[in-house]
């Protein structure tokens, strides 16, 4: 059985980081997505023989949207399309001839999707950025380090990641949603400024109801508390430790051989220093597989720290097939998981770009999902 978005065609205009990353996520669902490529900016642009496996699942065209036929190209394109992804500065669409304003003309039920970092409105909005000047602002990226050290960029993961592809996913699906009630199309504006915020909204819950501080590594889930952070083991390897509740915490000091009377108050700042010197006395006295063999029980709460060369042989990582190999390259295997619908291994990206008139043909032959009738009785 296809993945749920199976007969979902999407348009793709060639970008890095969220854009891709989206179009990816919906490619792995099922959707068919063809990516928009200028003629000089192939997939292997980086260096030679480089591949973006960012790119798996999809087809790729080159189209120069500055030539007039390259440009009526995509507007046909446009009109057999469910969704168009950009992440282009604001404004640039619109100078191409391909804004929401034009699309919509042309295809009423088009979602429009525009990721950015700051948004289309602002007054930082046509300024350039990256994941790091995103979270930045947010407030997020002063969070993260150890107390007294300067804030540690979390990769890319949390801005143009988390807080923009996975936001720009959320948009297009409830748009889509929205469409089989309303039978139009409209503008999804994902921002990664947005969506960070969006993210951190437990953290912000924590910080007015007085339980978190804006000093880094001074709060319970920042690396400051002793038990919920990490401990070098003997081997200079680390052990990930997230005791947070009393149960996980007793069976963590039992598995050191430490005594609860040890830690009488625990959950009180002024202790977190001692207590986190003695753990990491206990834990630097073994190497870090060693302690994994002694937390392997459900209710420890401890698991090794692995590198990404690591990962893929842990037992759950390898139990649920979490990556997979294509190609010869190890990545991430589509996900979520579905109960009726069986998601196929990706293809690997492309090598060559196909001809606009192959994806029109298709797209124009091939058949569309019962339209159902919007609210007001109308057909759509």
């Amino acid at each position: 059985m296809a993945g749920p978005l199976e007969q979902l065609r999407v348009l793709e205009l060639g970008g890095v980081g969220p854009g891709p990353h989206a179009a990816m996520v919906l490619a792995d669902l099922g959707a068919d997505v063809v990516r928009i490529e200028r003629p000089d900016a192939g997939p292997e642009v980086r260096k030679p023989g480089y591949v973006d496996h960012l790119l798996r699942g999809r087809r790729s065209l080159e189209l120069d949207l500055k030539q007039p036929d390259d440009l009526a190209a995509m507007l046909d394109l446009v009109t057999a399309a469910d969704v168009l992804i950009e992440s282009y500065r604001p404004g640039v669409t619109e100078r191409l001839g391909i804004g929401p304003d034009e699309c919509a003309q042309l295809n009423p039920r088009l979602v429009y999707a525009r990721v950015t970092g700051w948004g289309q409105t602002g007054p930082w909005a046509t300024h350039a950025g990256h994941d790091i000047n995103y979270i930045a602002l947010t407030g997020v990226l002063n969070a993260v380090g150890r107390s007294g050290e300067p804030p540690v960029p979390p990769l890319n993961l949390v801005g143009d990641f988390g807080g923009g592809s996975m936001l720009t996913l959320v948009g297009i699906l409830a748009a889509l949603w929205e469409r089989e009630r309303s039978g139009r199309g409209q503008v999804v504006d994902a921002t990664m400024l947005d969506g960070v915020s969006l993210l951190a909204q437990m953290i912000w819950s924590s910080r007015a109801g007085g339980l978190w501080h804006d000093d880094r590594g001074v709060n319970s889930l920042d690396g400051g508390a002793p038990y919920y952070c990490t401990y070098a083991c003997a081997d200079n390897r680390y052990v990930a430790v997230g005791a947070l509740e009393d149960r996980h915490w007793a069976t963590l000091l039992a598995a050191l051989g430490l005594a609860m009377s040890q830690f009488p108050d625990r959950k009180n700042p002024a202790t977190w220093a001692s207590t986190r010197a003695r753990l990491s006395e206990v834990f630097a006295s073994r190497p870090r597989d060693a302690w994994s063999a002694v937390f392997d029980t459900p209710e420890a709460c401890l698991s090794p720290v692995l590198s990404f060369a690591e990962a893929g042989s842990h037992p759950q990582m390898a139990g649920r097939q979490t990556l997979i190999d294509l190609d010869g390259v190890l990545q991430p295997a589509p996900a979520p998981r579905f109960s009726r619908n069986r998601l196929d291994r990706p293809a690997p990206p492309p090598a060559e770009p196909v001809e606009v008139r192959t994806v029109l043909a298709a797209w124009r032959a091939a058949p569309r999902p019962a339209q159902s009738r919007s609210r007001e009785g109308g057909s759509r």
